[in-house]
């Protein structure tokens, strides 16, 4: 299953690493209901992202140091 969700695992971490993005944001483009395709959850499992609450923005979902090393040279 790892290497089936690596790819799209990648693809999210990357896209949150660009820039904070709002916990609903991030949940509403990326959370899936099909348990096959958990990214959302095994980038959260995986510790490739966190929550954070910053001023202005609420609660927002940034790429942790261990996401970044994970997508390397695709940021």
């Amino acid at each position: 299953m790892s290497e089936t969700l690596d790819p799209l695992v990648r693809d999210l971490v990357a896209w949150i690493a660009r820039e904070p993005r709002s916990y609903a944001d991030v949940l509403d483009a990326w959370r899936t209901s099909c348990p096959r395709l958990p990214v959302w959850e095994e980038a959260v499992d995986r510790g490739l992202v966190t929550r954070r609450t910053i001023d202005g923005m609420g609660l927002c979902v940034l790429a942790t140091e261990k996401g970044r090393a994970f997508v390397g040279s695709a940021l």
